[in-house]
């Protein structure tokens, strides 16, 4: 929880809000495929990259 503390504080501080929608993009790629690769419908999920 530190890490996200101390990335907050520096978008604010430093107006770097370009950051946002990169960091929401890999996160939910990141989730994307921890459920792909936990359930039946990742065979379907990797169809699409």
């Amino acid at each position: 929880m530190e890490f996200l503390k101390d990335l907050w504080n520096f978008m604010m501080e430093r107006k770097k809000w370009w950051l946002v929608p990169i960091i929401l993009v890999v996160l939910l790629i990141g989730v994307l495929l921890l459920f792909a690769e936990s359930s039946a419908v990742g065979s379907f999920i990797y169809t699409l990259f």
